[in-house]
């Protein structure tokens, strides 16, 4: 069974962090890894840091300019990642751009995932159609569950098709802005959670974008899964530095 099945299952609300491998410096990634589950997290996305990254705010660009010029490729972190299995059991979903998995080769990029034992992967330019006419069948060969993302304004009749199509979870944007841009839930993102949660969806969601502290993991956790980390995480790693991890989870809960 894919480790995100097992998690999915399991009596709690889910906390998944997002960073940027290779920040703050090139060979910080796998301790990020183990330093998060080893206080508590449930899944963990590693951001394969791109050079147009549409979807992320200002934090996660800047610290995906940084890990390029630290040195940091697609085949810098299957590097990193060789070993991740002898150490880490909780899911690891690789998020990036199409690009670069373009450039590797997609096959040669899911079979190399899961070798290193990644369970999923994120690609929010990845369109569903395409993904379903040119590359579902080598995702499923190689065991990757592919994550997709919904929005306040994806229609009833998407969000379906999404769910069909899904096996795993299904990656609940908070708001229509890029990530980090908020700074809390008003009326608006509450009203989307509960109305999501009023559509009996067969995939869990997990919400991300906008949650920073314990007070909005709770918000986005009351009706969801679980609730995903990334600008808030990135941004104590940049004050605090690699150090203070177990520090920031306990921020959470």
């Amino acid at each position: 069974m894919n480790r995100i099945h097992q998690k999915l299952q399991e009596d709690k609300k889910l906390l998944s962090i997002y960073f940027t491998a290779g920040y703050p410096s090139l060979n910080d990634t796998v301790q990020i890894i183990q330093d998060l589950e080893r206080n508590g997290v449930d899944m963990i996305e590693i951001g394969l840091p791109f050079s147009d990254p549409l979807a992320d705010g200002p934090t996660i660009q800047d610290s995906s300019t940084a890990a390029l010029k630290n040195g940091m490729t697609t085949e810098k972190l299957f590097e990193q990642l060789a070993r991740i299995r002898e150490t880490v059991s909780i899911p690891l979903i690789v998020m990036g751009y199409f690009n670069p998995m373009l450039q590797y080769g997609v096959e040669a990029f899911c079979k190399k995932c899961s070798e290193i034992g990644i369970d999923g992967i994120i690609m929010p330019d990845l369109p569903l159609d395409v993904y379903q006419s040119d590359f579902e069948a080598t995702f499923k060969k190689y065991g990757l569950l592919n994550v997709f993302l919904i929005t306040p304004q994806t229609s009833e009749e998407r969000i379906h098709q999404i769910d069909e199509a899904s096996d795993g979870f299904i990656y609940m944007v908070s708001s229509a802005s890029v990530t980090g841009s908020k700074s809390g839930f008003g009326n608006e993102q509450t009203d989307y959670f509960e109305r999501i949660a009023t559509m009996n969806l067969k995939n869990p969601q997990i919400v991300g974008f906008g949650i920073k502290d314990a007070e909005t993991f709770q918000q986005a956790t009351k009706t969801a899964k679980g609730a995903i980390i990334g600008s808030a995480f990135i941004k104590y790693l940049t004050s605090n530095g690699i150090e203070s991890i177990s520090d920031f989870v306990k921020t959470i809960r």
